[in-house]
C-alpha cells in the first residue's frame, strides 16, 4: 500500500472508529451472524438477571437501581479530554456492579443503553445485543468479580482493599470490553483485527484511567457516607464484650 493510499485508509478508519470510542457500536457495523450470537447471549443474560433480581430485597434494590441508572446516564453525557484530540466518558459497568451487584447492575446498564440508542442514537438498536455483551456482561460482571477478588486479597473491610479493587477492575473492564469490540468488528469484516485492536486499545487504555478515577471517587463517597448501600458492605468489627457490658 502506498503512503498516499495508506493515509487515506487511516483517515477513513479514524472517521469510522474514533467516534465510537465509548464502545457503543452503531447500526451496520456488525455482520448478521455476530449480531445474532451477541443478541442470544444478551437475551439469556437479561432473562437470568430479571429472575435473580426478583429474589433480592425489592424495597431497597429497585429504588437504588433507579438512582444508579440516572447517575450513570447523566455521567455518560459528560466527556473528559484525553491526549490525541478526542475524549472519553464514564462507562459505569463496574460502578453499577459494586453498588447493585452483577445482576441488578446489568439490568441498569441495559436500560441505559436502550435509552441512549433510542433517544440519542448513541449505539444502534440492531446491535444492542453486542453493546449489552461488551458493556453489560464484560463491564459489569467482569468488573464486579475482579473487584471482589482484588478487594478480598487486600482486606475486604478496608478502604484500601475496596479502592484498589475498584480502580483496577474498572480500568480492566474498559480495556477488555474494547478488545471484545475490536474482535466483533473484525469478525464482521468491518476492519482488520490488527487495526481494530490497535485503534481501540490505544485509546481505551487512556479512557480506562478516567473510568477508574470516576468510579473510585463515586464508590469512596458511598463508602464514607452510606457504606450499607454497597452490594458488599464492609463489616465493622464488633465491640469487645467487656465494652458492651459497660
Amino acid at each position: 500500500m502506498s503512503n498516499f493510499a495508506g493515509s487515506i485508509f487511516r483517515g477513513s478508519l479514524h472517521e469510522m472508529l474514533f467516534p465510537q470510542l465509548a464502545l457503543h457500536i452503531p447500526d451496520g457495523f456488525l455482520s448478521l451472524p455476530v449480531s445474532l450470537v451477541t443478541w442470544g447471549i444478551a437475551i439469556a443474560l437479561i432473562a437470568t438477571a430479571l429472575d435473580r433480581v426478583k429474589g433480592e430485597r425489592q424495597d431497597q434494590t429497585v429504588p437504588l437501581m433507579g438512582v444508579c441508572a440516572a447517575f450513570i446516564f447523566a455521567a455518560q453525557m459528560i466527556n473528559f479530554p484525553i491526549p490525541g484530540g478526542t475524549s472519553g466518558h464514564l462507562l459505569g459497568g463496574t460502578l453499577a456492579g459494586v453498588l447493585l451487584g452483577p445482576w441488578a447492575g446489568t439490568l441498569v446498564m441495559t436500560v441505559v443503553f436502550i435509552v441512549q440508542a433510542a433517544l440519542f442514537q448513541d449505539g444502534g438498536l440492531t446491535v444492542l445485543g453486542a453493546n449489552v455483551f461488551n458493556m453489560g456482561l464484560i463491564g459489569t460482571f467482569g468488573g464486579y468479580y475482579l473487584y471482589k477478588v482484588l478487594r478480598s486479597s487486600l482486606g475486604f473491610n478496608s478502604w484500601r482493599g475496596m479502592s484498589f479493587g475498584v480502580t483496577i477492575a474498572s480500568w480492566t473492564s474498559v480495556v477488555i470490553a474494547s478488545v471484545a469490540t475490536a474482535i466483533q468488528l473484525a469478525l464482521s469484516g468491518t476492519v482488520p483485527l490488527a487495526v481494530a485492536l490497535t485503534a481501540m486499545l490505544g485509546w481505551h487504555i487512556l479512557i480506562g484511567i478516567g473510568e477508574a478515577i470516576i468510579t473510585l471517587m463515586a464508590t469512596s463517597y458511598v463508602w464514607k457516607v452510606r457504606p450499607d448501600l454497597l452490594y458488599d458492605p464492609p463489616q465493622r468489627s464488633p465491640l469487645p464484650r467487656s465494652l458492651v457490658q459497660r
